[in-house]
């Protein structure tokens, strides 16, 4: 098998990514007919689209860390199974409130948030999980094949719902029928966690119960500068350049004066080079600081360029380099944090990974929709990019130190503890 794939020789991890792609369409099919459904019932708000976004991922920052606690105490499996659940009801409560012709501004921010909390619970969960699926030497590829199988539905997801609800009429209740299929796929994860090989799993061995687990995650965290500047970098990014739903709505709508189908398609497109950056990442057996922080500075770079595209078309195509650059940065900080982090505190540093990547939405979306109000659309991008990239290039002058001390590719575990907490940003 080619080395680019060869985590799915795995049948327990092709059973996990096979619901995983029929969720992530879904979710994906949900991100734009509630954006769409939000503009179609406040006639044109990207302040409000930009709160339904930052509500909905407001969790992130208050739950996680302690979601991070929950999913090193217990069984893994069980727990992605009940999250699951709890996300299919707040989808099809708004898909119910939608087609009904019921729905108001005020019930898709309640139901955002609901949906948040069980995304919360279940990411540091579900990425955790992947090292007890796969062999450690087989962990890297797999982090990246998981962010192929993400986008691989972005890729499907978003073209595929603007579609529908152009062809449903393109209003309020055309976006429930595509919110409540959402709901119908989370089904899928649920039954193939059920059905994995018992014995070709690795659980983890569940961290005791007891005062100060989250602090000693923070503690940990806060004893490796090469994991405070991925964390610094990631937050950066996730807050103010990672709004590709706020952003490709403003500008699709008010700047390219485009529809659903075509505000759809904008996100199919940029998960093409998604996916290939995803792709190219799962080939790297031992992701570098180094990567990231570039990453981060070229996708900020050419964030800022998108902005000035005069037209819709020279939009689109760089959308896929958007795509490439942001996947590069993100699956590689993904990787690089979970082959370099002890076991037994995988699921808190995953969760602080987490809060401080998808927390700072909450902050960075309803300022990037303002922005977008009061100066422009382009503005966003504009904007976004540039404190993308000058933060990225700050975070590594102001963390990182000259000497390159690398991370052993099998984890943390297998470093002294003393090069453990030196371990640094490459110059």
């Amino acid at each position: 098998m080619s080395p680019t794939f060869r985590a799915l020789s795995n049948p327990n991890y092709r059973r996990y990514v096979a619901g995983g792609v029929v969720s992530n369409t879904g979710t994906w099919m949900q991100r734009v007919a509630q954006d769409w459904l939000v503009l179609a019932i406040s006639g044109g708000s990207g302040t409000a689209i930009g709160v339904t976004t930052g509500l909905q991922f407001l969790p992130f920052l208050l739950v996680m860390p302690f979601a991070g606690v929950v999913a090193d105490r217990v069984p893994k499996r069980r727990l992605l199974q009940l999250t699951n659940v709890a996300m299919a009801v707040p989808a099809l409560v708004l898909g119910l409130l939608a087609v009904s012709g019921h729905v108001q501004t005020w019930h898709v921010y309640v139901l955002a948030l609901l949906l948040g909390v069980g995304s919360a619970f279940d990411a540091p969960a579900r990425q955790s999980f992947v090292s007890e699926l796969v062999v450690p030497e087989d962990l890297p590829n797999a982090v990246g094949l998981n962010s192929a199988s993400f986008n691989a539905a972005r890729l499907v997801g978003p073209g595929l719902a603007g579609l529908l609800i152009a062809w449903l009429g393109g209003d309020a209740q055309a976006t429930g029928w595509v919110i409540l299929l959402n709901a119908a796929t989370y089904a899928a994860p649920v039954w193939t966690l059920a059905r994995l090989d018992e014995d070709l799993l690795v659980p983890a061995k569940p961290v005791r119960r007891g005062p100060g687990a989250l602090r000693e995650g923070i503690r940990y965290v806060r004893g490796r500068r090469d994991l405070m500047v991925v964390l610094a970098v990631v937050f950066v990014a996730g807050t103010f350049g990672l709004n590709f739903q706020l952003t490709s709505a403003l500008m699709a709508t008010h700047v390219y004066g485009r529809g659903p189908g075509e505000y759809g398609l904008l996100g199919s497109i940029l998960a093409l080079g998604s996916l290939a950056g995803a792709l190219v990442a799962a080939r790297r057996e031992t992701p570098r600081p180094r990567l990231i922080v570039g990453g981060a500075i070229v996708f900020g770079l050419l964030e800022m360029a998108a902005g000035s595209a005069p037209s819709y078309l020279l939009f689109a195509l760089a959308a896929p380099l958007l795509g490439f650059s942001a996947l590069t940065m993100i699956t590689s900080a993904n990787g690089y944090l979970q082959v370099t982090t002890e076991a037994g505190m995988r699921g808190r540093v995953m969760a602080l990974y987490l809060t401080v990547f998808m927390g700072g939405t909450p902050l960075g979306s309803p300022l990037v929709g303002w922005v977008g109000e009061a100066f422009g659309p382009r503005w966003t991008l504009w904007v976004g990019g540039g404190v993308t990239a000058l933060g990225a290039l700050a975070a590594h002058l102001l963390l990182g130190r000259p000497r390159d001390r690398r991370m052993n590719a099998r984890g943390s575990a297998g470093v002294p503890e003393r090069e453990q907490s030196e371990a640094v940003l490459p110059s």
